[in-house]
């Protein structure tokens, strides 16, 4: 590859290959015409070639087929060269359909490289997790949606169990306790996961009746989740937590615990309130 290394066959890795004035017309016009194919120009004596390289070659493998790296080494395939008119290098060119539909010169930085790669190159194969984690915030319906059918595709996707029990959950949908429980004990997220379960038992009391000022900010707290007013049910569990950490048999506490869980330690309101808890509690 880069630095002049020969290879014994047109695969170099997952997604990249190296062609010349023989194969080029196999496997990158004809290939073209079933998967985008990126073609990089380069030679072993060019600098940014060194550093846009490895760069295209870890995209490719990343996008696990979704397009193809075909590398031509400019010094040993003139022809290929003068034929698509490169004169400075590197030199990217997509290739779809047996056509060039899209070029640069130059060592781009990573973030442009994928910007570029966007225009014409299908997302990956977890594209729809992705999709999934961005529309959580605005639509969490169509969130859902997406997580049920990645699991779907995949039943023991650690990922979509983990978001889709925790959304579930936080709707009060009993779906949710038991797709959390459904989290296998092997991934990460599976501590995390049967930290939140404590917090259906907040939510079931949401419409109960309240006899006493606990109960009222212990069911208020339960509303105020199911808002997403998660500031508010905070405030109002520290206050049960403050007042009788016996109640409900300590819910108040194992409540926010939950909710720490359900809200990841990234979540802004999660550090100062964890503080506020162990400033109550010692």
């Amino acid at each position: 590859m880069i630095g002049g290394a020969k290879q014994s066959g047109p695969k170099a890795a997952a997604g990249v290959i190296e062609v010349n004035d023989r194969n080029f017309e196999q496997e990158v016009l004809a290939r073209s015409t079933s998967v985008p194919v990126v073609v990089d120009f380069w030679a072993p004596w060019c600098g940014p070639c060194r550093t846009l390289g490895p760069l295209l070659e870890r995209l490719a493998a990343e996008a696990k087929g979704a397009w193809i790296l075909a590398k031509v080494n400019v010094d040993e395939n003139p022809r290929l060269s003068q034929a698509f008119r490169v004169q400075s290098i590197p030199a990217v060119m997509a290739v779809q359909g047996g056509k060039i539909v899209d070029q640069f010169v130059g060592a781009l930085p990573e973030s442009q490289v994928r910007a570029w790669l966007k225009r014409f190159v299908p997302e990956p194969a977890d594209s729809l997790l992705e999709a999934a984690k961005a529309l959580e915030s605005r639509d969490p319906e169509g969130a859902i949606g997406r997580y049920r059918l990645l699991l779907g595709e995949d039943p023991q996707n650690a990922e979509a169990l983990f978001a889709l029990g925790r959304l579930l959950l936080l709707r009060a949908d009993p779906e949710g306790l038991a797709t959390l429980k459904q989290v296998p004990a092997s991934s990460p997220l599976y501590a995390r996961a049967i930290a939140m379960l404590p917090l259906a038992d907040l939510l079931a009391v949401k419409d109960q009746p309240a006899e006493t000022e606990l109960d009222t900010r212990y069911h208020q707290a339960a509303r105020a989740v199911l808002a997403g007013e998660y500031g508010a049910a905070i405030d109002d569990l520290l206050a049960i937590v403050a007042r009788d950490r016996t109640y409900h048999d300590d819910g108040a506490r194992k409540a926010l615990l939950a909710l720490f869980a359900a809200l990841g330690d990234e979540h802004p309101l999660v550090p100062a309130a964890r503080r506020r808890l162990a400033n109550t509690l010692f």
